[in-house]
């Protein structure tokens, strides 16, 4: 994180550099931030801020459109302090820039006053516009967009440009599918700054509740000294073990990952402990810094918080957060282990030895500020089951972060808890600000219908395959990726795409029934009304391409009707969840994925390696990023049913191991090249959704070349000591 005195002698780049962003210690007195009245403003500015969302999320009793508002507000106006509009501007004129600063963080505030007494004044004159709605409501859109081209380039303003003029002006002037008749502009206009389904719709209240609570308890946790815990622990588990740097990497960034809200602060924090202890236990430094970029993103998919997305994808899908976070802990944990399988056969295929260094013991640690750590934790984790609401569940282990930190050397009084909260909110403008953005391209897809048009589009290119289907998400998942964060992106793509996904997912269900032939009755009702000579082949099995041929001959307009006829209500709610899920998960893979992956980007800065290579190194290792969402379009890994779920993650865990091992030609020991084809083979079979007994038999011949590829090297080493001697 870089002080104000460091920007003032290189300045912040066109693309989102911060002026002023805050380290864990940093406040008033302490360190660079100290020493000017203008980061004295944006420190404050960040206190006063979390401090008003902490009570706007329990206490206060707002209107919807208000709190979003504020929220965006707030944040503009750091925003407006923090990421100058240029850097010429700011290298050449650095009193014009923050001037310039000022004013538009001023008018960002007098936009929300605005807003927020002037809709029922607009409402009484019919929604008819007057002069200073139309300038506020222009100026508002404008400002939204131009932080968000200073926090993260231009491509999030340019969608919605292209966005909002297809409403209003030239989804007219198309023809085909894309046609829009269009609305008026002061429609438009209304919808974006007025109406509770824009800017401050709900992604505006997505971000100014679950994201920003769980960053600013992040922040918290961090500056109790929760977050050297974490490493420590790490440490403790598996600091002596060969290759244990590499899995303290990997302990160390999940449980870290859950709680910060990005992969990239992940990295930035438990990177420069971790990726130089890899690269002294002898890893190469790009690998190092591959392994730790693969596990700070799988942070954000590992329960309870997953970095505040499982409270996104409750309140996006109504799927309750307990199933959710509840089918996410095992694939989470293949997630993990696909990592660790790297570095495993990273170590035994360098030999690499134990550590010459004394990891801190349990009890140690737990002195040191464990308790910071898991008091909260599991605060947070039973106000959720007990059910509370997630923002409220958040400002309780913020609450118990503080109480906790009593109980340790790390004790956090008042100046602790004020630097907490500035750090909270400086972490939090870029995403704010994004987001807000983001309302706006969701605005446009619900207003226009363009949603389900590219859903129907979408359907129509992967020709009926969910695979393909899901080669596509993930495809755009990594061209939004460069320009959005995870959250972000992952609202986006769920509202393009997550309906023809769902709608894949619950047809290759039914075909399955039919070809079963278990299809419910009522189901068998609709069929009977479009091919009634097919009746009897219903009650009897059949190949799945007869099944989707009969399946086929249903109506589109009835086609949802039949499949919610077809399949269960559990059936149904998992199709959804695994659509999201599948969504979500790709979403993640612009932190790891050349050619922008920031995450590893980060890591390459700390281990001194050069960014595209260590991109590509951790796209390596973070395979199972895009393998586990494979399974659960096609097993039912997401159902609920533990032990079903158990075995497909027992033989897929092994089956990414021997796809690691055939990749690498090493495992336990060196792997010759028939052994490779087999173990490439019988991983994708442990892997593949077939009837259990063949994932059984193929995970066992996994392990058995495993045997006796170490069997053969322990033959081969002990002739070759006894030939030497």
């Amino acid at each position: 994180m870089r002080l104000l005195k460091e920007q003032n002698n290189n300045g912040p780049n066109d693309e989102g550099d911060a002026v002023s962003s805050s380290s864990v210690s940093a406040g008033p007195e302490n360190g660079d931030v100290g020493k000017s009245k203008f980061s004295y403003l944006i420190f404050w500015s960040g206190a006063v801020i979390s401090a008003a969302h902490i009570y706007l999320n329990t206490y206060a009793n707002l209107p919807d459109l208000t709190v979003s508002a504020i929220h965006w507000g707030s944040f503009a106006f750091m925003a407006s302090l923090m990421y100058p509009a240029s850097r010429w501007l700011y290298d050449a004129y650095p009193g014009l820039s923050k001037a310039l600063g000022f004013v538009t963080g001023f008018l960002s505030i007098v936009c929300v006053v605005y807003v927020i007494f002037a809709l029922d004044p607009l409402y009484d004159r019919g929604v008819r516009f007057n002069a200073t709605d139309w300038i506020f409501s222009i100026l508002c859109v404008l400002l939204v967009l131009e932080f968000a081209r200073r926090t993260a380039g231009w491509f999030v303003p340019l969608i919605c440009l292209v966005g909002i003029t297809y409403m209003f002006w030239w989804g007219s002037l198309i023809d085909g599918i894309f046609n829009f008749p269009g609305l008026s502009f002061e429609t438009t206009m209304f919808r974006s700054y007025f109406e509770v389904s824009g800017m401050f719709g709900p992604i505006a209240t997505i971000s100014s509740t679950f994201v920003f609570m769980f960053i600013l308890f992040g922040a918290f946790l961090i500056r109790s000294g929760g977050g050297e815990f974490v490493v420590n622990l790490a440490r403790v588990l598996a600091g002596r073990v060969i290759g244990g740097p590499g899995f303290i990497a990997v302990i160390g960034s999940s449980l870290t990952g859950t709680v910060s809200g990005s992969a990239v602060a992940n990295v930035v924090s438990t990177g420069v402990i971790t990726i130089p202890l890899m690269k002294r236990a002898g890893f190469p430094a790009k690998f190092a810094a591959g392994v730790e970029a693969a596990a700070s993103t799988g942070g954000q998919i590992m329960p309870p918080i997953m970095g505040a997305g499982a409270f996104v994808m409750a309140s996006y899908t109504q799927i309750p957060y307990l199933t959710i976070i509840a089918v996410s802990a095992l694939p989470a944990l293949m997630y993990y282990l696909s990592v660790g399988f790297w570095v495993r056969i990273e170590a035994k295929k360098n030999n690499f030895q134990l550590l010459d260094e004394v990891a801190p013991t349990f009890a140690e640690i737990m002195r040191e500020g464990g308790i910071t750590f898991i008091v909260p934790m599991t605060v947070l984790v039973v106000m959720l089951v007990i059910g509370y609401t997630p923002t409220f569940a958040a400002a309780a282990g913020i609450l118990a972060v503080v109480v906790a930190s009593w109980l340790t050397p790390k004790r956090m009084g008042p100046r602790a808890i004020i630097e907490a909260l500035a750090l909270g909110a400086q972490n939090m403008v870029p995403t704010a600000m994004l987001l807000v953005a983001v309302g706006l391209i969701v605005m446009v897809v619900s207003a226009t219908g363009i949603g389900n048009t590219i859903s129907l589009l979408m359907s129509d290119w992967a020709g009926g395959s969910l695979l393909l289907a899901i080669v596509y998400i993930g495809l755009a998942s990594l061209v939004l990726g460069m320009g959005l964060p995870v959250t972000a992106a992952y609202i986006v793509l769920g509202t393009l795409s997550a309906p023809a996904l769902y709608q894949l997912i619950s047809y290759a269900h039914t075909v399955d029934l039919v070809a079963a032939g278990q299809l419910p009755q009522q189901a068998k009702a609709i069929l009977m009304l479009v091919a009634p000579d097919q009746l009897a082949a219903l009650n009897a099995p059949m190949d799945h391409s007869a099944a989707a041929a009969l399946i086929a001959k249903v109506p589109d307009e009835f086609s949802t009707q039949f499949l919610e006829q077809a399949l269960s209500p559990q059936i149904l709610l998992t199709a959804l969840l695994s659509a999201h899920m599948i969504i979500f998960w790709l979403s993640q893979d612009s932190n790891v994925t050349p050619p922008v992956c920031l995450a590893a980007f980060a890591a390459a800065a700390i281990a001194g390696t050069p960014p595209m290579s260590t991109g590509l190194t951790a796209w390596r290792i973070a395979k199972g990023l895009y393998i586990i969402p494979i399974l659960f379009a096609y097993t039912p890994l997401l159902s609920g049913d533990w032990l079903v779920a158990s075995h497909i993650a027992l033989f897929g865990s092994v089956g990414i191991y021997g796809l690691a091992s055939a990749f690498e030609g090493h495992g336990e020991a060196p792997v010759g090249l028939l052994f490779r084809c087999v173990l490439a083979v019988a991983g994708t079979v442990a892997l593949w959704p077939l009837d259990w007994m063949w994932n059984a038999a193929a995970a066992m011949i996994v392990v058995a070349v495993t045997v006796i590829t170490v069997l053969t090297e322990r033959s081969r080493r002990s002739m070759a000591e006894q030939s030497a001697s």
